[in-house]
């Protein structure tokens, strides 16, 4: 039976089409003829994946997504074809992962501790894990509160960079370089003036060594006085004064009949008036004590 060419060319078109589908299945991670279990797991955001991304346990691929379906309510369904010849028990959680730091994302299958295996078919919890990005977000923030901070500080200080304070900046440079200059003329003078003088001050510092020394030695020599009997001798002169004074007020001797004496004391003081009487009568009448003649006086019988 002899083929037409348009046959032949139905037949190849055919077979094109049919290998263009499944190599592009292919080339997308679909295989039309597995048998994999299917998994479902609901996510409120997907971050970036798509179709074909691996499915991983421990960093081991066990799986791959088959399909998304975008819910009205706005979550995402996300099917997984899982290789049946690992088991996924029903509380096991398929965590959305970043792979690397340009946010590309992978299902991680956190394989729970359950004894009843989930089936073909069955949806498990579907986890979206905090991505690099999510957790710089707190210093992102911090970060643009710091440049709105700094902004207001630079802007602050082009304020106050004015070309006065600029003038007035340099002129205060210029005064403490001056100053600074002035500082070191003076230490230069005054080390010069030391190393001019430094044989004086030799001798002044040899002076008070010597004068240091003869105090100490002073020091010492009145340390090693017999202070003792110095004391002594000031104790019993100090006695012997209590005794003469105790002799005087109990009336011993010259002094103390003086002291002691009324009669003695009125003599006294009554000769001392009769004195003051006849100094002042030979005051007023000296001629009753005294004559003068130039002649000399005739005795009388």
């Amino acid at each position: 039976m002899k083929i037409s060419n348009e046959t032949k060319v139905g037949i190849l078109a055919t077979v094109a089409i049919t290998v263009l589908i499944l190599g592009y299945s292919f080339l997308k991670g679909i295989d039309i003829f597995s048998t994999d279990n299917n998994y479902y797991a609901v996510y409120p955001k997907i971050d970036g994946l798509t179709v074909s991304r691996p499915v991983y346990v421990n960093g081991f691929q066990v799986g791959r997504v088959s399909d998304l379906t975008l819910n009205p309510n706005g979550e995402i369904i996300a099917e997984f074809q899982i290789n049946p010849d690992y088991q996924v028990p029903k509380n096991s959680v398929a965590e959305l992962e970043n792979t690397d730091l340009l946010g590309g994302k992978a299902v991680v299958f956190k394989l729970g501790d359950s004894k009843d295996l989930a089936e073909d078919g069955d949806t498990i919890s579907g986890v979206v894990k905090a991505g690099l990005m999510d957790d710089l977000k707190p210093v992102q923030q911090k970060a643009a509160l710091i440049a709105g901070r700094m902004d207001s500080i630079l802007n602050t200080v082009n304020q106050t960079l004015n070309p006065e304070f600029q003038q007035n900046f340099k002129q205060s440079l210029s005064s403490i370089a001056k100053t600074m200059k002035n500082l070191e003329q003076t230490s230069q003078k005054v080390d010069g003036l030391v190393g001019s003088q430094s044989k004086r001050i030799g001798d002044m510092l040899a002076n008070l060594e010597s004068m240091s020394a003869n105090l100490k030695k002073i020091s010492n020599e009145a340390a090693n006085a017999n202070v003792g009997q110095t004391l002594t001798n000031a104790n019993k002169a100090v006695s012997d004064l209590q005794t003469v004074l105790a002799k005087i007020n109990s009336g011993e001797g010259s002094i103390g009949l003086l002291i002691n004496d009324k009669t003695l004391y009125n003599n006294l003081s009554n000769a001392a008036g009769n004195l003051d009487q006849l100094m002042i009568d030979l005051k007023a009448h000296p001629k009753r004590y005294v004559h003068f003649s130039v002649f000399g006086k005739s005795s009388k019988n």
